[in-house]
């Protein structure tokens, strides 16, 4: 399957990836893995294509009602993990659970939490990191350039402004598949 992704990736749609290129062979077994710009339904198969060409297994959580028959064996084949959405349980340490439960979890988000513009990220990524004691692996979605670009994992310290300064630049001047979200 990797042979095939590979093809589609690099050969069909002339994409190709920067930096990190080395995520599969880290040591890194769990982190928070956040995409942006998150523009477009594009961005997922685009995803899920960079995991089989990287051969990183990552994760996603979802609401636990996506998870029934019928579709719910493939949101789990995918990497998918349910969550009760609607418990009065802390979100943040719900999901910090999953990754402390599991020998392996990287949890792929959008700190947009959106496909829409946003002028500000949503921080239930940073605190799940934090609370999880877990790396932020960012990686981009620039359709401009053909481009995943991928980070270094990066460990939250308690300085929230600095650290979302950093990640900021990370991300300055790509442009998702429709650029006016970016």
């Amino acid at each position: 399957m990797q042979w095939l992704s590979k093809f589609i990736y690099f050969k069909l749609l002339g994409w190709k990836v920067v930096g990190n290129t080395n995520i599969s062979k880290d040591s890194i077994k769990k982190a928070v893995i956040i995409a942006a710009p998150h523009t477009s339904w594009h961005d997922f198969y685009m995803g899920v294509l960079l995991r089989s060409v990287l051969n990183v297994k990552t994760n996603f959580v979802g609401k636990k009602e996506l998870f029934v028959f019928p579709i719910g064996w493939l949101f789990r084949i995918l990497g998918g993990a349910p969550i009760d959405r609607h418990a009065k349980e802390n979100k943040v340490q719900a999901i910090a659970k999953l990754f402390k439960d599991r020998e392996e979890f990287r949890m792929a988000m959008s700190p947009e939490g959106t496909r829409k513009k946003v002028t500000k990220w949503r921080t239930g990524f940073y605190y799940i990191a934090k609370e999880a004691k877990v790396p932020i692996i960012m990686f981009t979605f620039d359709f401009e350039n053909k481009q995943n670009k991928i980070s270094e994992p990066f460990y939250p310290t308690d300085d929230i402004e600095k650290d979302f300064e950093f990640m900021h630049a990370f991300f300055k001047g790509v442009k998702g598949k429709i650029p006016e979200y970016s």
